[in-house]
């Protein structure tokens, strides 16, 4: 069982998790927890004991000096933070780890039951999968849901995808067997560009939380790392006629495939975004 500290009662909570390793190409869903961490002065409250979930030899734990000078050792996990950021009217429940070697039922378990112990009302799970996308137009997010009432008021899908899962399909799978409503969110990172970080996919995401929670988060440098990352995609495939070709040919096909409504209502939603963060800045 995950030891959770003593905290006071936390108003109307939402969980957002995300695990590095399959579901996370790029590091683009681990990267938009790091930032809420950090941009919400998240606390961590309890950890998951590696030593059920982790193969030490495939994840291998980090040694490195802490910023008072001391040698220290680092083992792989999974943290819960919690955070009562100025924007909403709730609280949030972080979930921040990498994806277990073993015992994939147990780990998510003991997650839940955390979960239940602090009060969370609904999970957001985030995810990123490599795709045929070209880098110069929005990422493509697409957006799941475990329950009816969620997938008509968020506007998002029930899953019909078959094959192989990761600890996110898991995850989401136990919430529903729990009756714990849940939606996740899936960023489409070009695959020609699979390194990370990739902050516009990252970016992407964000905007999904900001509809969902119907309110700004704020991005920091976010906006400009994403912008330097296009620029920096842009100059590579300039120096490959193949890769540019190719990059033109996905452009074409993400071009026709997309109605003049469909990039109408985008345009609506990110300048609704643009007035919610600057209400809830100004």
């Amino acid at each position: 069982m995950i030891e959770i500290d003593d905290l006071p009662e936390l108003v109307d909570p939402v969980v957002i998790a995300a695990f590095e390793g399959w579901n996370d190409a790029a590091d683009s869903a681990s990267s938009a927890v790091d930032h809420l961490m950090k941009v919400w002065n998240a606390r961590v409250v309890g950890a998951i004991d590696p030593d059920e979930f982790y193969d030490f030899q495939v994840n291998r734990p980090m040694v490195g000096t802490d910023e008072r000078g001391h040698r220290r050792l680092t083992w792989p996990g999974t943290q819960i933070a919690v955070a009562s950021p100025p924007e909403l009217d709730r609280d949030v429940i972080l979930i921040r780890g990498i994806e277990p070697n073993m015992k994939w039922r147990l780990f998510c378990a003991e997650l839940l039951a955390a979960v239940d112990d602090l009060g969370g009302q609904l999970v957001i799970t985030l995810g990123a999968l490599l795709a045929d996308t070209p880098h110069t137009r929005p990422i493509p997010v697409t957006g799941t849901a475990t329950e009816m009432e969620l997938v008509d008021r968020l506007k998002v899908e029930q899953s019909t995808y078959e094959g192989p899962t990761g600890i996110v399909g898991v995850f989401q799978d136990a919430c529903m067997r729990l009756d714990i409503p849940a939606v996740s969110y899936w960023a489409a990172v070009p695959h020609y560009v699979a390194q990370p970080p990739c902050p516009k996919a990252t970016l992407a995401l964000l905007g999904q939380l900001e509809d969902l929670l119907q309110a700004g988060i704020p991005l920091g440098d976010l906006p400009e790392d994403a912008r330097a990352w296009e620029r920096g995609v842009d100059e590579l495939a300039e120096e490959d006629e193949d890769v540019a070709d190719y990059v033109r040919s996905l452009e074409e096909t993400r071009d026709t495939s997309e109605l003049p409504e469909a990039s109408g209502e985008a345009i609506a939603r990110e300048f609704e975004r643009y007035l919610k963060r600057r209400d809830d800045t100004g």
